[in-house]
């Protein structure tokens, strides 16, 4: 028993090889037109079937060598105008995302705001000093907003799966600092770090001073807010 589960092991991944070689992504035998939406068919399906970004090597294996993904993505969106959701590209790849517009519907029946909900506003406030500063140590941080962030806080942010543990800084000490996660761009529906809003255009707007950043007083209340989540 034992040699004829080793030998259907063995098996499995060329059974899997044989059935991808079998499947036919070039579909020679259709028309350009119907060859087209096919694909179209394919990509969406595996993109709507997926629990995470699908990215552009996945897709691939559904479509032909000559097939442009970006075309055929453009292709779909299209058609998806007027529908309350669109395909995003986001965390490396693209997901099927609701249109902001039915956000109050969507938790008007089934609840739910995401975990940006459950953050305070100074842990949003660090949060989004890791984006734009990253990698960046807990003392650095403490530095920007004069006053101690705490571990709680940021164990907090590593708890939602926002940040993680980047390389160890090349400071006295080697202290770990804090970068962004893939989880970090699903929620704020980014692609990539190059899509978070231009610092420089913040700052023209009046939106964001770096300063005041530097100086712990880009909102009144945080220093406040730091100090009574570290108290507690």
């Amino acid at each position: 028993m034992a040699e004829a589960m080793r030998r259907r092991g063995n098996g499995r991944p060329d059974d899997r090889r044989s059935a991808d070689q079998l499947f036919d992504r070039e579909l020679d035998h259709l028309p350009p037109e119907a060859r087209w939406r096919e694909w179209m068919n394919r990509v969406e399906a595996t993109i709507f079937a997926a629990s995470e970004p699908v990215t552009r090597e996945v897709l691939a294996r559904v479509v032909g060598k000559s097939c442009n993904i970006d075309l055929l993505i453009d292709d779909i969106r299209e058609e998806l105008r007027g529908r309350p959701y669109d395909l995003v590209a986001v965390a490396g790849g693209w997901k099927h995302l609701t249109r902001p517009a039915y956000a109050d519907a969507i938790r008007a029946a089934i609840g739910g705001r995401g975990k940006t909900a459950d953050l305070a506003q100074s842990e949003v406030l660090v949060l989004m000093c890791i984006g734009y500063f990253q990698p960046i140590t807990r003392a650095e941080l403490s530095s920007f907003f004069g006053k101690e962030i705490s571990r709680d806080l940021i164990g907090h942010l590593r708890g939602a799966g926002l940040i993680a543990s980047g390389p160890r800084s090349p400071t006295a000490g080697a202290p770990y600092t804090y970068v962004t996660t893939k989880e970090f761009l699903l929620e704020f529906g980014l692609d990539t770090l190059r899509d978070l809003p231009d610092f420089e255009a913040l700052e023209d707007a009046g939106l964001l001073s770096k300063e005041k950043l530097l100086a712990g007083d880009i909102m009144p209340d945080f220093a406040e807010a730091v100090e009574v989540e570290a108290d507690e």
